[in-house]
C-alpha cells in the first residue's frame, strides 16, 4: 500500500473538492472520473459516459433495484444509470459543493447526500447493487470501505469498484517521485495494488467475479485534462486564482505525474466486479482475468 508522508482524512478530502469545485467542473466536467476509450474514436464526453455504462453492465442492473453510488461526485453517474436502467440510487459524497450542484440537477429516484461512507448509517441489506468509481482511493480505512459495502448490500448483491491502483513491487523511484506525490497532492490516504484490493474484498466476504485492467483505455484522460487546464488558466480568471492561491493548488502538479505514472506502468486502473453470497450462502465465482 502506498501511503503519502502527510496523513489525509475525510475533512481534507472534502476541503479539496469543495475548494477546487470550479476547476473540477471546468476540467473534468460533470463526471469526475476517467473516460474509457474502447474504439479510440469516442469524444471525451462519450468516453466518460462509456465508463459509467460499463459499470452498469457489470452490475447487471434490473428495473426497480435500489443502488448506492459511493463517492458519487456531482451525481452524474447516478443520474445516468438511474435513467438507463430504471433503478433508484442513493449517492454519498463528502463534498457539500458537489451535493449542492447535484441538487440543482435532480432526476427522479436519485438522492444525493453528504455523508462519510465509512460511517454512512444506511440500513443493513438495503441495496441490491453498489459502485465506487475512483472513490475508494480517498478512504482512510479501505478494509472498512469494503466491509460497509458488504453490510449494506443484500444477499446476492453486486459491487463494482473502479480504482486507481499502484503497480505491484513498484521501484523506489516510482514510489518517491510518482505514487507518493500523487497520493499527497490528490488527498489520497493510500493507493493499493490489485492484490491488496482483492485481499480486502475477500476478507470482507465478497467473491471476486472478475478483474479488468483498463489502464490503456483510460490513460488519455490526463492529456485531455492537461490541455483543458492550460486553456482555462489562459482564459479564466477564477481558474488562475485557484491554481495560484488555493490551499489545494498543489493538485495541479499531479496532472503531469499521472501522465507519467500511466506511461511507466507505476499506476494502473482496475475494474473489480464483486458479489455477496446469496441467501443459501452460495456465491457464483469465476476466475479473474487481466
Amino acid at each position: 500500500m502506498i501511503v503519502p508522508s502527510i496523513p489525509q482524512n475525510a475533512v481534507a478530502v472534502a476541503d479539496h473538492y469543495d475548494e477546487l469545485d470550479p476547476i473540477y467542473r471546468r476540467v473534468w466536467g460533470d463526471h469526475v472520473h476517467h473516460g474509457l476509450w474502447t474504439t479510440g474514436r469516442e469524444t471525451p464526453a462519450e468516453a466518460v459516459e462509456a465508463l459509467a455504462d460499463t459499470v452498469g453492465d457489470r452490475l447487471r442492473l434490473m428495473p426497480g433495484e435500489a443502488c448506492v453510488d459511493i463517492g458519487c461526485g456531482y451525481g452524474s453517474t447516478a443520474r445516468q444509470l438511474a435513467v438507463a436502467h430504471k433503478v433508484s440510487v442513493t449517492g454519498v459524497t463528502l463534498s457539500a459543493e458537489q451535493a449542492h450542484y447535484a441538487a440543482a440537477h435532480p432526476v427522479p429516484d436519485v438522492d444525493i447526500e453528504v455523508r462519510d461512507w465509512l460511517v454512512n448509517g444506511l440500513p443493513d441489506a438495503s441495496a441490491h447493487a453498489a459502485w465506487a468509481i475512483e472513490s475508494s482511493e480517498h478512504m482512510v480505512d479501505k478494509p472498512r470501505f469494503f466491509a460497509e459495502a458488504h453490510r449494506v448490500l443484500s444477499p446476492g448483491g453486486r459491487f463494482v469498484v473502479c480504482a486507481w491502483l499502484a503497480e505491484a513491487d513498484a521501484s523506489g523511484w516510482k514510489v518517491r517521485h510518482l505514487l507518493e506525490p500523487i497520493c499527497r497532492e490528490g488527498r489520497l490516504p493510500s493507493m493499493g495494488t490489485r492484490e491488496e484490493y482483492e485481499a480486502m474484498a475477500t476478507a470482507a466476504g465478497f467473491a471476486i467475479d472478475s478483474y479488468e485492467d483498463v489502464s490503456r483505455q483510460v490513460a488519455r484522460t490526463w492529456t485531455i485534462c492537461a490541455r483543458r487546464l492550460l486553456k482555462a488558466l489562459l482564459v479564466n480568471r477564477e481558474t488562475r486564482r485557484l491554481a495560484l492561491g488555493a490551499r489545494n493548488r498543489i493538485f495541479v502538479l499531479s496532472i503531469p505525474r499521472l501522465i507519467l505514472a500511466y506511461r511507466t506502468g507505476a499506476m494502473r486502473y482496475g475494474i473489480f466486479t464483486l458479489s455477496k453470497a446469496g441467501e443459501n450462502g452460495a456465491s457464483q465465482r469465476s476466475s479473474s482475468s487481466d
